[in-house]
């Protein structure tokens, strides 16, 4: 069985959000210094790499990560690539229904949808500017049975946005947001889906390790 793993390694290199707490891996006991074992610790922010967003996030009342159904985040989900148009045209900014129309029969028989723009190919360089969904996205996707929305992007919403207008519609749409995929390696289709997140108590947030696979016995197309 091929195992696709859509996550962002966690690294040093690793860009953060700006302003936000960056990831640092550190040994804190070496074997080459006369330890019995080699030992780490991090720091970091949960939104570091590929993570999910937990309702506390934007909302004071919202439940915390922990607190999250984990049946949302493992399932079947539909890759869909829009890279072609992200990339021929720099002025495009929005993720429009009219680019998910084409996709709707896949996106309907799995209530799960990953994203593919191609806009963040370098972890190591946080982007200046991203795509973001249309504002009637969120009902359009809750229409089609989404429950779960996933982008190779920091975030749903601009880099500047301060009343994260998306996220509260996606919420409010009973969808689940993760963040930061790696799409790179990934064709477009049907796959299983796993992104469960850390069961931090209180967390606005928490890293997921994301992978995709098929069935060998599933017909849903070949990669």
């Amino acid at each position: 069985m091929k195992i696709w793993d859509i996550s962002r390694t966690l690294s040093d290199d690793l860009a953060e959000w700006p302003g936000d707490e960056p990831f640092h891996f550190r040994l804190t006991r070496k074997i080459a210094e006369g330890q019995s074992v080699n030992l780490g610790a991090i720091g970091m922010s949960v939104h570091n790499g590929t993570h999910a967003d937990a309702r506390f996030h934007f909302d004071t009342n919202g439940e915390s990560i922990e607190k999250a159904p984990l049946e949302i985040y493992l399932g079947r989900a539909a890759v869909i690539d829009l890279t072609e148009g992200f990339l021929q045209s720099k002025e495009k900014h929005l993720i429009t229904v009219e680019d998910l129309q084409p996709h709707s029969e896949e996106i309907a028989k799995s209530s799960r949808l990953l994203v593919k723009t191609g806009r963040w190919s370098n972890s190591a360089v946080f982007p200046n500017q991203i795509p973001v969904i249309a504002a009637d996205v969120p009902s359009w996707l809750q229409k089609n049975g989404v429950k779960l929305l996933g982008l190779d992007l920091p975030s749903v919403d601009e880099i500047d946005s301060k009343s994260l207008q998306n996220h509260h519609a996606l919420a409010g749409a009973g969808i689940a947001i993760v963040e930061s995929l790696n799409l790179s390696g990934v064709a477009p289709g049907i796959y299983n889906f796993a992104a469960l997140p850390l069961k931090i108590a209180g967390g606005d947030g928490a890293p997921v390790r994301a992978v995709l696979w098929r069935d060998s016995s599933a017909k849903w197309g070949a990669v």
